[in-house]
């Protein structure tokens, strides 16, 4: 039987880890799983060595003071590791906790895979000398970065992007709208604040303000936020008081019903304008830190754009509102030409079907290439440890 780790410390991960799992039981029928996930991964067939949400956690006052128990963690699964002998360990994302699981297991014949390759070509790319020999194979979500790590002396493999997999453009339109009772005349833009509690409590207050001004020059709009766990109770929170009530969804069937109903989108920077371009919605993207970490950033960002939609395109598709232009006035100003002008709403979405078509690897859905890496990976370890 083959036996693969797996280490996945934030939600996020627990979905590619769970497809991820059922591409290699597809391919290989005789493999077992252990390690760290959520319950998407459980459901899978993994028994967690503890719970997933104890690895959940972000920023430097929340990790503090929880540096005692991490520590213990982090021993515990290099232990655990090292005692079930797998013929292949996966890390998926976390780079804070899996970058030192790796670092742990180093020397002891364990095959290991980075699921999700740090994005450091983005800023503090100095971290990269940090990584030689921290695995034997690194799983790149996106095209662009095999070639960046070969600049680097570190080889990658692109297995394609998990947004493929995720039915964003299997949404329906009507369900939503009868769902919700709206009438013909209302219109839904969807608003997507991030995943962060810090994120929605600087940039609702902004969206809700760019919204009420919207509103009062085009009557009918229906504000739609996807909630993540984590922020649910931030997010209500901060909406409660808007003007244009929002609709509030949790659930995915849900989310991309709302994504096919939709005319426009306000979007913090990330994943998220993938998730809205597989689902072809126009958006405006926005983003704002406090002053110094701006100014920090300012310095060692390398990239030209903050939107994942543009990056990838090379150019400005969506709007990139950032820092002082991610105002209330600037974003209504954006936002209310994607409503209003067809023809800007519609080169958006001439431009998101050419991404797409470069997000995944030739012939293999995503899951499945990264699983096929794995196996062989896990194969090359067995032929090595009998010779």
């Amino acid at each position: 039987m083959t036996l693969v780790y797996l280490i996945a410390g934030e939600e996020s991960g627990d979905v590619l880890g769970a497809r991820l799992m059922a591409a290699l039981k597809a391919a290989r029928p005789d493999v077992t799983f252990a390690g760290i996930g959520g319950p998407r991964m459980e459901a899978e067939g993994l028994a967690p060595l503890f719970p997933q949400k104890e690895l959940a956690v972000m920023g430097l006052l929340e990790v503090l003071p929880r540096i005692i128990q991490l520590r213990a963690r982090l021993k515990q699964t290099i232990a655990d590791i090292l005692a079930r002998r797998p013929a292949v360990l996966v890390t998926i994302d976390s780079p804070g906790f899996t970058l030192r699981v790796l670092r742990g297991v180093a020397g002891h014949g364990i095959p290991r895979a980075h699921y999700v390759a740090p994005q450091v070509w983005a800023w503090r790319e100095s971290r990269v000398k940090h990584f030689p020999g921290l695995w034997e194979a690194l799983l790149c979500l996106l095209p662009f970065e095999p070639a960046f790590f070969a600049r680097h002396g570190l080889a990658a493999t692109f297995v394609g992007h998990p947004v493929l997999e995720a039915g964003l453009d299997q949404g329906n339109a009507a369900r939503f709208r009868a769902t919700h009772a709206l009438t013909p005349d209302q219109r839904v833009v969807i608003v997507m604040p991030g995943s962060r509690r810090s994120e929605v409590g600087r940039l609702l207050p902004i969206f809700g303000e760019t919204l009420q001004r919207l509103a009062a020059k085009l009557p009918g709009l229906v504000p739609v936020v996807p909630v993540a766990h984590s922020v649910a109770e931030a997010v209500r929170a901060a909406t409660a008081t808007w003007p244009v009530k929002p609709i509030l969804v949790a659930e995915t069937d849900e989310k991309h019903d709302a994504f096919a109903a939709a005319e426009a989108a306000l979007v913090k920077s990330g994943t998220s304008t993938l998730e809205l371009a597989l689902a072809g919605v126009p958006m405006v993207v926005a983003y704002r830190v406090n002053p110094l970490s701006a100014a920090i950033a300012k310095r060692l960002v390398k990239v030209r754009y903050a939107g994942l939609v543009n990056l990838l395109a090379g150019r400005e598709v969506a709007p990139e509102l950032i820092q002082d232009r991610c105002t209330p006035p600037i974003l209504e100003a954006a936002l209310g030409r994607l409503l209003t002008d067809p023809v800007e709403a519609a080169a958006q979405r001439m431009a998101f079907r050419d991404i797409a078509a470069g997000l995944a690897p030739e012939g293999m859905a995503p899951s499945a290439a990264a699983a096929a890496e794995v196996l062989a990976l896990a194969d090359r370890g067995r032929v090595g440890a009998r010779a």
